[in-house]
């Protein structure tokens, strides 16, 4: 299916890793502080049902206006209170949070560097061969340009290019790829049209 075996390198493999254990513990992390906040939030709506059972059994049990005043005043402050207290609870959850955050990336920042030196060492190397690789194939292919009677064992075919007959064989090669391809293109035009 692909021209060429998918491999991958021991550099890329270790750094896919180390980024998959950050972002997992990363992940772990966050979600651990999400179940947290949830819980709170589950505990302060059962907390506020149970207060506004409990104040309105008080305000249908009173019988004076001023007793229902009353129950409404004296369950304020202990509502405020409960807020209050959630409030603080929010804020030790994301200091938690944060801090759970802050030694999972530092617990993992040096292996994660350590593998993203590795993996970029391995291209470098890599980019380097297949430069030099290239250029050979370049260079190989420029020599048989230059000299195509040449035999692969560096003997010559008898012609070569600083010989006058070989100049002469590469001004002929040349008149008669030139001629080809106007042949060619003549041969393109669409009949009637006006030659140069």
């Amino acid at each position: 299916m692909f021209p060429f075996p998918p491999t991958v390198t021991p550099a890329v493999r270790s750094h896919l890793d180390a980024q998959t254990a950050f972002v997992n513990d990363i992940s772990r992390s966050l979600f651990r502080s999400f179940q947290h906040l949830c819980d709170l939030n589950i505990q302060l709506a059962q907390t506020l049902l149970e207060e506004s059972a409990l104040a309105s059994r008080q305000v249908l049990g009173a019988e004076r206006h001023t007793e229902v005043l009353g129950a409404a005043a004296a369950r304020a402050q202990p509502t405020t209170d409960k807020l209050r207290a959630y409030q603080q609870h929010i804020a030790r959850v994301a200091a938690d949070a944060q801090v759970e955050l802050a030694r999972v990336a530092e617990q993992h920042v040096q292996n994660a560097t350590r593998t993203a030196r590795a993996l970029v060492d391995e291209v470098a190397r890599s980019a380097a061969e297949e430069t030099e690789r290239g250029l050979r194939t370049q260079q190989e292919a420029m020599r048989n340009m230059a000299d195509p009677f040449a035999r692969p064992d560096g003997a010559g075919g008898g012609m070569h290019m600083g010989s006058e007959e070989g100049k002469a064989a590469q001004r002929d090669m040349e008149q008669g790829m030139q001629q080809a391809r106007a042949q060619a293109s003549a041969d393109m035009r669409p009949p009637g049209s006006a030659t140069h």
